[in-house]
């Protein structure tokens, strides 16, 4: 795997607060590694963990509230809550039923986690499978997949299953349309800063 184009956006992780560094796990996988590389600035990040029955070796938690001020930060309206999710693991060769398997997963995470109010905005829940080869149907699957569920009609926002599959020796990465995470996965290229706008801070989570 070719590593020169992706590399160059990686900051020297001395230059980063010593609170930083010690809170990244080693994830034993040079890959993840430089994946938590990109993720650090604004996830948290954990391994090894176990949740309903499902190994993953790296996850990740972002929490975001974007807030409008009137002359002063005490006086603020429109507050919106935005979080996101993220599940990865190693496997050989991912199916299609392990996907369907994951996103019943990533639904049972949503019903858990996701306080519904009329200040959460949205929660995106990210599935990413880091595997040795995509067969042509996983391709398929994780490309034509869109799941976004309305809380209360929209009143408590929405929240939205993305997938990710990625084959890094091969450099070849699969994404569902909405999976802006996958920039995190793809090493083999920049990653570029956004257009300021609403949610840029929510999309600048992983380019430093």
């Amino acid at each position: 795997m070719s590593d020169a184009a992706g590399s160059d956006d990686r900051r020297d992780p001395e230059e980063l607060p010593a609170e930083i560094r010690e809170a990244v796990p080693d994830y034993d996988d040079e890959y993840l590694d430089r994946v938590s590389d990109r993720l650090m600035y604004s996830y948290d990040l954990d391994r090894d963990v176990v949740a309903d029955g499902e190994r993953f070796d790296l996850t990740a938690e972002m929490r975001v509230r974007n807030q409008k001020q009137f002359l002063h930060p005490a006086l603020s309206y429109a507050d919106h809550d935005l979080m996101e999710y993220v599940f990865a693991r190693r496997v050989s060769t991912p199916s299609v039923g392990e996907l369907e398997r994951l996103v019943e997963f990533a639904h049972d995470v949503a019903e858990k986690r996701i306080d519904g109010h009329e200040e959460h905005y949205g929660t995106d829940i990210t599935v990413a499978l880091v595997a040795d080869r995509i067969p042509d149907d996983v391709a398929a699957f994780v490309d034509g997949f869109r799941d976004r569920t309305l809380l209360k009609f929209g009143y408590y926002g929405h929240y939205e299953v993305n997938l990710v599959a990625v084959a890094p020796d091969r450099e070849e990465i699969v994404a569902s349309e909405n999976a802006d995470t996958a920039a995190a996965f793809r090493l083999w290229e920049r990653v570029d800063p956004p257009n300021e706008g609403f949610f840029s801070r929510f999309a600048k989570r992983f380019w430093r």
